[in-house]
């Protein structure tokens, strides 16, 4: 069986999974936007003025319009575990496993420390409500938190001021292109959720590349654009279940694994290591696994000249 499984699988995975045998039991050991064609003007307030005025991005926008106010209408419910970001709440202690293990190998950190992410400066792009910007920041990172939804910001300070551990978090209500204008830079850039509802993937991604530092890392999460996908993440999830509001997803949007490979690689992000989230509907739970076929994340590091 597991080597049937092994030639269904693309080659640039196969030899991905042969570099790193070892990368599903290293997770598993560990404890548990928006068709814009032209820069769009930014408000800012002069902090010693109090003035507002506004600038262009010299950078392209990817902010879908659409998708924005299809959010902006539930943000005030980022932080009920029972509502419509139930499905978030249910994966994020997988999603955390992932990056807790890949930042930790890459920057050479201890993963059963408290505070295995001291030092690193993360930024969390599409953040919402900040239900993963607050355990980065209590794993000892320096977050930023950002969102194009100016609700969610909101509901994301409101409640990080809740506890002193997160209350340091940056949140802002902006973009990574006009980031990547004021020339920001990360040790690591993480967007989970996000890509899929971006007009422009390949701009995104760029993006995403500008904003992390030399021998950074990105981490990107989606689905993938399967017949599986569709049938669990769509119409299971949205019209029988209704785990998420009707049209959360467009089906066209996703991307498959090669697909995100690829637009990465041409933003000088080389994927590393990839994993796919399994829903065990029994426990109630989501673990890591070799299945990549509907929702997975990929850990990449940013390429230099040299490489």
């Amino acid at each position: 069986m597991a080597s049937s499984k092994l030639l269904t699988q693309p080659r640039w995975h196969r030899l991905l999974r042969r570099n790193l045998p070892n990368a599903t039991r290293l997770f598993s050991d560990l404890p548990s936007q928006h068709p814009v064609s032209v820069p769009q003007p930014q408000i800012h307030v002069d902090p010693k003025s109090n003035n507002k005025f506004k600038t262009a991005s010299s950078t392209p926008s990817s902010l879908n319009e659409a998708e924005l106010a299809k959010f902006a209408a539930i943000s005030d419910t980022w932080w009920d575990s029972e509502g419509p970001f139930k499905p978030l709440h249910k994966m994020n202690p997988t999603r955390l496993a992932f990056i807790r293990s890949t930042l930790c190998r890459h920057f050479r950190k201890d993963p059963l420390s408290a505070r295995p992410f001291e030092g690193l400066k993360i930024i969390d792009v599409g953040c919402g409500g900040g239900i993963l910007s607050e355990p980065l920041a209590r794993m000892g990172a320096t977050v930023t938190g950002i969102d194009a939804v100016e609700k969610n910001i909101k509901i994301a300070r409101l409640h990080a001021n809740l506890d002193p551990t997160t209350s340091n978090i940056e949140y802002c209500c902006t973009t990574a292109e006009k980031l990547v204008d004021e020339q920001r830079k990360f040790d690591a850039v993480i967007a989970l959720e996000v890509i899929e509802h971006v007009a422009d993937s390949a701009e995104f991604c760029k993006s995403l590349s500008a904003l992390t530092a030399h021998e950074g890392a990105t981490v990107v999460s989606t689905i993938n654009r399967s017949m599986r996908s569709y049938a669990t993440a769509i119409v299971a999830a949205e019209y029988l279940l209704h785990w998420l509001p009707k049209g959360t997803h467009q089906w066209s949007s996703f991307l498959t694994p090669e697909e995100l490979t690829m637009i990465l690689k041409r933003a000088s992000i080389d994927v590393r290591e990839m994993a796919g989230f399994v829903f065990n509907p029994i426990t109630g739970r989501w673990s890591l696994s070799d299945d990549i076929s509907v929702n997975y994340i990929a850990f990449g590091t940013k390429q230099t000249k040299e490489e």
